[in-house]
């Protein structure tokens, strides 16, 4: 099961206590805005395998369900396994259905047997998690030979424009930090899993103003959850000052908000 015993992760990641009930509190308004989720969770599922027929699949970081919905679609025969680390997501997902089996569960410690999946699925879950190595180790361990990890995750630059305007106002912490790309790679490369696809791209989304990007994240849960952000509510001169900020971001389509998405297609050896 979870392990939430370890309040302070290292590499300025989240205490994913935090995280667990932050996207719990956001599981009823999540998929109303949940644009940039549903195309990256789309795009990672167009990368797998041509004619790969997973007969054992695991949604891991299944947030509502909405992958585990599209791989049970798309997968009929399989069996599925939905899971996630906020059990308000899992309470939310469970009656809309897509897995067999809907449980709570930490992805760099996965209750679930050796050898027991054919595939394990994440999209935007694992940059949640400190330990990445750990990710890693165990979709090796619970993959079978043959079976293959797709994930979606994000790196630096992600909210640069979000980031910059706050550093600008107070240069206090005010965006969730991520790993470097380069890591990504090392750590895979050093996973033992063979790398069928590993890339970076860029999704830029646009906001008519400012509140509408940070209504969106909070809804999302995945607003500002970092060590050292500040804390109490933001004083309206601040506010004003992000906004008067960010606006020297704007373009013709509106205020930009850039991700910069990791996609990774990885096989154990047969």
């Amino acid at each position: 099961m979870t392990d939430l015993s370890v309040p302070n992760l290292p590499g300025g990641l989240p205490d994913k206590r935090q995280v667990a009930a932050s996207f719990s509190r956001a599981a009823a308004s999540y998929d109303s805005v949940a644009e940039l989720q549903r195309d990256v969770g789309s795009a990672l599922l167009r990368r797998l395998p041509e004619d790969f027929v997973p007969a054992v699949w695991l949604d891991m970081g299944c947030g509502t369900g909405y992958f585990s919905r599209a791989l049970g679609e798309a997968f009929p025969a399989g069996a599925g396994v939905a899971l996630d680390i906020a059990e308000g997501m899992l309470e939310h997902a469970r009656p809309l259905g897509g897995a067999q089996h809907f449980i709570a569960g930490d992805a760099e410690r996965l209750p679930l047997q050796d050898a027991s999946c054919d595939l394990v699925f994440s999209s935007l879950a694992v940059q949640w998690c400190a330990d990445f190595a750990a990710v890693l180790s165990e979709a090796y361990r619970v993959l079978k030979p043959g079976g293959v990890l797709a994930f979606a995750s994000l790196c630096v630059g992600t909210l640069y424009e979000l980031r910059d305007s706050w550093r600008q106002v107070d240069g206090q912490v005010h965006v969730n930090r991520f790993r470097e790309f380069s890591r990504y790679q090392q750590l895979c490369a050093a996973s033992g899993l063979n790398v069928l696809d590993l890339q970076q791209c860029a999704h830029v989304l646009h906001y008519p103003d400012v509140r509408s990007l940070t209504h969106e994240l909070k809804a999302l849960g995945a607003h500002n959850l970092n060590p050292g952000r500040p804390g109490g509510l933001t004083g309206r001169a601040r506010i004003t000052g992000l906004i008067a900020a960010y606006e020297q971001f704007r373009q013709a389509q509106g205020l930009p908000a850039t991700y910069q998405v990791v996609y990774a297609v990885l096989e154990k050896p047969r």
